[in-house]
């Protein structure tokens, strides 16, 4: 998405064991001054994030001094859950799986072309010199 220009290292993976509820963090910009971090959960449909979630991932942005923050889940979040994160001074946003697939569709991670349609259709100009 052009955070971090090109460099390798622009997002880097962390979700272990005494991550402090950040599973990743991402350099906003080339020389890393300004830091994005990130939570992720993967839940089946119909198992929502709740507010709970969101606030103990505020509590890890405030833990690290952050101030941006973004957490993505495969399944949805709950009115409470959004309503609290759009509340914050802090800048949490809220990716759900359908926005999540949207995401990955457009920039071309984790999906592959299956089929292109062409079509075509006529060109009137090429007529024009036979009348």
């Amino acid at each position: 998405m052009g955070y971090g220009g090109s460099h390798e290292d622009a997002a880097r993976r962390l979700g272990k064991s005494g991550d402090g509820g950040i599973d990743g963090v991402i350099d906003e910009d080339r020389l890393g001054l300004d830091r994005i971090y990130v939570q992720a959960k993967r839940y089946a449909p119909g198992s929502g994030v709740g507010r709970p979630d969101v606030q103990s991932f505020l509590g890890s942005l405030v833990g690290q001094g952050a101030s941006k923050g973004v957490f993505v889940t495969t399944s949805s979040f709950s009115r409470q859950a959004s309503e609290f994160a759009d509340s914050l001074r802090e800048r949490i946003i809220l990716i759900d799986g359908k926005r999540l697939t949207e995401l990955m569709v457009e920039f071309g991670i984790g999906v592959r072309i299956s089929r292109v349609v062409e079509v075509k259709r006529l060109d009137e100009d090429f007529f024009i010199d036979y009348e």
